[in-house]
């Protein structure tokens, strides 16, 4: 019979990563402390280096993301005016017809 595969989340996976970025234990030995493979210790440290550049970045509606504003605000401008006219379309449509 298989053993039913466990699942980690993410803040277990990121202890583990982080762990074993600092250096202090080998990998065996965070690998059986948590009870998990070598490798999957390994793994998780890989992405968590790939993506510490991530951690740093500015997020989008944050402070500095003028390119992103602009373009949602020019987006939404266009919209509103859209909208006007056929917000005034209707209203001279409704009183000719008396309604």
């Amino acid at each position: 019979m298989k053993a039913k595969r466990r699942r980690h989340d993410a803040t277990f996976k990121s202890r583990v990563a982080l762990e074993a970025l600092k250096g202090i234990k080998t990998i065996q030995e965070i690998a059986k402390e948590y009870e998990i493979h070598p490798v999957q210790v390994s793994e998780w440290k890989k992405i968590l280096i790939a993506r510490i550049p991530e951690a740093f970045e500015r997020k989008k509606g944050g402070r500095g993301g003028g390119e992103d504003f602009e373009s949602e605000r020019n987006e939404l401008h266009s919209k509103i005016g859209e909208l006007t006219v056929k917000l005034d379309f209707a209203a001279k449509k409704s009183r000719q017809l008396g309604l």
